[in-house]
């Protein structure tokens, strides 16, 4: 994802990692609640990256079914850094589907089929969170209480709880419109004509603008409130359909 650029933003991640690790020492609880949200972390990543996967191999392109990114086993889409990133500021990303958009058939311009591939990934985290919620909730409405009252049943919720917030902060992340975000090629199709090749031109100048609002923590402080929102309310439907 990062090109040149990943040993130092490796060394960045590694300093952030034992700062929090050091923080959650000292903190009642930290640490499990780190461990909880380990798979709805890797579930996500998974799904992510297979929905690109899955795209472009609908849009024509063998690309990554060559690769053996048509999986939903989560070692074949897990990027360390990015892992790392979802665990402890929970802004991360996976393995980059590769794609060759000259192989897409023509249904679609390239432009735009890159879009579809694109737009697919954080797609797939909101339906994921959507169904996720809709489990929660009927856990909450239909087992018994010794269930969710009991450890087995608080540490299933969690885990659930967990992964919907991570499905919709890997999703609303990859949706910033800046490279090398999904963002970036999902609102490139609709961006006037100078607009789009003004905004080609200068790739690099918004990929540095990235890496600085990522570095200083500002990306996180900006999206952190749509994250929140979007939970809120993908949780306030599910409690509305099952009457909560």
């Amino acid at each position: 994802m990062f090109g040149s650029n990943k040993k130092i933003i490796y060394g960045i991640i590694i300093a952030m990692a034992v700062i929090t690790l050091l923080n959650y020492a000292t903190s009642d609880g930290a640490i499990l609640g780190l461990l909880l949200t380990i798979p709805g972390v890797l579930i996500a990543i998974t799904f992510h990256e297979f929905a690109h996967a899955y795209a472009a191999d609908k849009l024509g392109d063998d690309t990554p079914r060559r690769q053996g990114r048509l999986s939903l086993n989560p070692k074949d889409h897990i990027d360390p850094l990015g892992i790392l990133m979802l665990l402890f500021v929970h802004i991360g990303w996976g393995k980059p589907v590769q794609v060759n958009p000259r192989n897409y058939d023509r249904r679609f311009s390239m432009e735009k089929a890159d879009a579809i591939v694109s737009v697919a990934g954080p797609l797939m985290n909101f339906i994921l969170a959507i169904f996720l919620t809709l489990v929660y909730c009927a856990i909450v409405k239909f087992a018994p209480a010794s269930f969710y009252l009991a450890t087995a049943g608080q540490v299933t919720l969690a885990i659930i709880f967990n992964a919907i917030i991570v499905n919709v902060g890997l999703g609303v992340f990859n949706l910033i419109p800046l490279p090398p975000l999904d963002g970036s090629k999902v609102f490139l199709p609709i961006l006037p004509s100078k607009a789009k090749y003004w905004f080609i031109d200068n790739q690099q100048i918004f990929y540095i603008i990235f890496l600085a609002l990522w570095v200083t923590g500002l990306a996180g402080r900006f999206i952190s409130p749509i994250i929140s929102t979007m939970a809120t309310q993908i949780l306030n439907l599910g409690r509305l359909i099952f009457g909560l």
